[in-house]
């Protein structure tokens, strides 16, 4: 992707990320693109008011696996 000036837009890779097959994320104006990066071809857009929105739910737990009660 090119930015609005002309620029190429990176991709950047999780620094938890050691091997293939990582997450990638690009930023842009109005869209977050969302890869991986073994399939580089695929992308996801989000708008950047989506992704934050993303980015609180993850951060609010709204993803993750619901406990058992008997647990």
């Amino acid at each position: 992707m090119i930015s609005k000036d002309g620029s190429a837009l990176a991709w950047r890779r999780s620094s938890a990320c050691s091997h293939s097959g990582c997450v990638e994320v690009q930023f842009d104006a109005t869209l977050v693109r969302v890869r991986n990066s073994e399939r580089p071809e695929r992308t996801v857009e989000f708008t950047t008011d989506e992704w934050s929105a993303f980015l609180l739910g993850a951060v609010a737990g709204e993803f993750e696996k619901a406990q058992s009660a008997s647990a």
